[in-house]
């Protein structure tokens, strides 16, 4: 089953910015879900958001909030929620793995192209990777803000973990979040649960996000 193509760009709460080089972000194939298809609970994003709203930058002038949890843990719907009550941007590190062997580099390549960056007080421009091709898409801006929501498994993992000003930790129980993943991606993702996984495990192993974690939610029933 091909994947759907990716929403346009630009709005906030929903991508960062508009595509650099080459093509339009609609020609993107995307791991990301619907949004429409779920909803964050409006007392956890009232809690990210007030964190968000007392923290200070780490580095830079951009308040960075981090949301970090394994696959279908709920950090893309928590997120973008959490993005549009602070009217600021979101990169969503689905966009950014290559590929479903990618999720350390994927880390890297944030750290280097959005959080480094940003520290600096530039404007940051990511590479996309084109899940329906297989293959690397269009880079994409970051529009300014006070804010910047970033989601994503290894969004609290180093190096990207020391640009944090704020930090959360999303638990649910695996039945559930598998349950959530295939009903996000269809029967796609079903074959690849075990290697992502087992990448999650390999790099939370040494990392122990959940330890760094600000804030830790619960969105599913233990």
């Amino acid at each position: 089953m091909p994947l759907p193509p990716a929403e346009p760009t630009g709005a906030r709460g929903t991508r960062a910015g508009g595509p650099v080089e080459g093509g339009t972000t609609s020609e993107v194939g995307t791991r990301r879900p619907a949004l429409a298809g779920g909803r964050a609970d409006p007392a956890d994003v009232g809690v990210v958001a007030a964190a968000a709203r007392a923290a200070s930058p780490v580095a830079g002038t951009t308040i960075v909030v981090s949301l970090d949890g394994r696959s279908g843990s709920g950090k893309t719907v928590l997120g973008s929620a959490v993005a549009e009550a602070l009217d600021c941007p979101v990169v969503h590190l689905d966009d950014i793995f290559p590929g479903w062997d990618g999720l350390a580099a994927g880390v890297q390549l944030v750290t280097e192209h959005v959080l480094v960056p940003l520290s600096r007080g530039e404007q940051p421009a990511y590479p996309t990777w084109d899940w329906r091709r297989s293959r690397p898409g269009p880079s994409v801006r970051v529009e300014p803000s006070t804010h910047l929501v970033l989601e994503g498994c290894g969004a609290l993992v180093p190096p990207a973990l020391g640009y944090a000003a704020v930090r959360v930790w999303l638990d649910a129980p695996v039945a559930l979040r598998r349950e959530r993943a295939l009903a996000r991606d269809g029967e796609l993702y079903a074959p690849h649960w075990a290697r992502w996984a087992a990448q999650e495990d390999a790099v939370y192993a040494t990392a122990n996000p959940r330890d760094h974690a600000h804030v830790v939610l619960s969105t599913g029933d233990a």
